[in-house]
């Protein structure tokens, strides 16, 4: 089945070199000849109903947009590949200035024992609340900190306790997206000079012809004009600068591009456009992602498989059609029931989970499952740690 989403083609127009007619006539698909030369008034095209249109005020009717709907999971791969990443009981903690000399020392429990694998070519989606710890582990897997224990192995060497300069030929191999590219670009460079900094520092390019042709390529992969080069991030949109990003993640030929939330900051048309990109260079450059979310809607449609993730250790793991069709964790449940359903109907009967209270404080965390205290269906048990099962191939809660 084709995973790409439906966008609108093109750019808005300059605003210093408008259209002479509609504002969206470069881009739209049912134009008239008229919509070229003549800006069309806001009319009334029915009873409370506004637009500026000439297709709609000539009686037209526009096509219903399809697949309102939750996106389809990608489909299962079946062939047996190596992990290029394995992390086994990974743990960070922050420690915190004390408030004296003799006061206790108190600890933030970020990240507490997990286990992944991710396959060459997969894209493997993280999943959880705000403050679950997915972004520490981003930084952790990429040695932006280090751990405080447990294992990290990446292509069959291990990085977990690794020193800089051992971990320095791997940089190029393990890159970032962030959730913000306006605040990971530095504004006083130029866009050019950002994509070949780190082509220059790794010996991947000599300075001058051979940059700048590197990064006219690269812009042209992200389906930025080479020309722009010599333009600051200032001069870009959101969606243009998170393609820019991009671009300089992919500037060292990566195995592992690990995407924090790399489209919560974009509008829904823009994030279409860059989950197309990011298909479309998985397919071409062979990537594996590791990618963030809160929206599990854009994890259903790009992800393989699926980590759930609560106050710092794995609630479920899965393959995301399975998952997302029958959740095995009370928290994976009250997650999917979050998720707003495109039809009123359906909105109205199904059954919706809220849930009480905010979630323990990672100074103390709770004995026995981290869920317990939020919890609809807690029960004595509960109180005893449980551990990380398997339910069927690649099922674990």
């Amino acid at each position: 089945a084709d995973r790409r989403l439906t966008s609108i083609e093109g750019a808005p127009p300059d605003p210093l070199n408008l259209p002479t007619g509609c504002r969206f006539t470069p881009r739209c698909p049912f134009k008239l000849a008229k919509c070229e030369t003549h800006h069309p008034p806001l009319a009334e095209v029915a009873p409370g109903r506004l637009a500026r249109c000439w297709v709609t005020q000539a009686g037209q009717v526009l096509p219903r947009a399809g697949g309102a709907g939750v996106p389809a999971s990608p489909r299962e791969r079946t062939e047996p590949r190596q992990p290029l990443l394995s992390v086994r009981n990974l743990t960070k903690h922050f420690p915190l200035p004390r408030d004296s000399l003799f006061s206790p020392q108190r600890v933030v429990h970020a990240v507490n024992g997990i286990d992944l694998d991710v396959a060459r070519g997969e894209t493997l989606g993280i999943v959880g609340e705000s403050g679950c710890g997915k972004s520490t582990l981003a930084r952790l897997i990429t040695r932006i900190h280090k751990p405080t224990s447990g294992s990290i192995t990446f292509d069959g060497q291990e990085i977990a306790q690794a020193s800089a300069a051992a971990i320095r030929p791997l940089r190029r191999r393990m890159q970032m997206v962030f959730q913000d590219p306006y605040a990971s670009l530095n504004p006083r460079m130029r866009v050019g000079d950002i994509l070949a900094e780190p082509l220059i520092a790794h010996g991947l390019a000599r300075r001058g012809a051979e940059a700048r042709e590197r990064v006219a390529e690269l812009l042209s992969t992200v389906g930025l004009n080479p020309a722009w080069a010599s333009r600051f991030p200032h001069e870009f949109s959101g969606g243009q600068r998170q393609r820019i990003s991009i671009a300089r993640a992919l500037a060292l030929h990566p195995d592992l591009v690990v995407a924090d939330e790399p489209i919560s900051a974009l509008d829904v048309n823009i994030q279409a456009q860059i989950l197309n990109l990011m298909l479309d260079l998985q397919q071409r450059l062979g990537l594996t992602y590791l990618f963030i979310a809160h929206d599990l809607a854009v994890v259903r449609h790009l992800c393989d498989r699926v980590l759930v993730l609560y106050l710092g250790k794995v609630m479920e793991s899965a393959p995301s059609a399975e998952l997302f069709a029958r959740p095995l964790h009370p928290y994976t449940s009250v997650l999917l029931s979050a998720v707003p359903v495109p039809d009123v109907a359906a909105q109205q009967i199904r059954r919706r989970v809220i849930l009480q209270g905010e979630p323990p404080s990672t100074l103390a965390l709770p004995t026995g499952c981290p869920f317990r205290s939020r919890c609809p269906i807690a029960r004595p048990i509960c109180e005893t740690p449980p551990p990380l099962t398997e339910h069927a191939p690649g099922r674990w809660a």
